[in-house]
């Protein structure tokens, strides 16, 4: 993947959690993560793996919209959690709310297995020119 470290390549958050990347474009990112695995003690998805979702989603959405040499990094990120899940999948769905050239700010809807939402969450990354050679 372009822009990753190859010394931490292998250490993603993403990937501990089984996010899969679903759709990626400047309108829309769309990625899944199963529940099981990323349980809270009573049993349901916790609400650090829905906040992991929504950041690699907003942050991947940012990333798209930042434009050629630039980077963004998440400045900011709230979640609400609606709804209990406590099996299957989970689908996140980004889409920007604002791009401009210090911030992107992107909202995120995750639901379960049957469409209902269980959670939405508010991303704003902050967008910076990349440094000399990274």
């Amino acid at each position: 993947m372009s822009g990753i470290d190859p010394a931490v390549a292998g250490q993603q958050l993403n990937e501990k959690v089984g996010m899969k990347l679903v759709e990626a474009s400047p309108e829309r990112v769309v990625g899944t993560m199963p529940v099981e695995g990323n349980l809270q003690p009573y049993g349901l998805l916790h609400g650090g793996a829905n906040a992991v979702l929504a950041e690699a989603l907003g942050s991947t959405l940012a990333a798209i919209n930042a434009g050629e040499g630039r980077a963004a990094m998440g400045l900011e990120l709230s979640c609400t959690h609606h709804r209990a899940v406590r099996s299957g999948m989970v689908t996140g769905v980004a889409t920007p709310l604002h791009v401009g050239r210090g911030t992107i700010t992107s909202d995120i809807v995750i639901t379960d297995d049957q469409g209902r939402r269980t959670c939405t969450a508010r991303l704003t990354c902050v967008v910076r020119d990349k440094p000399p050679g990274a």
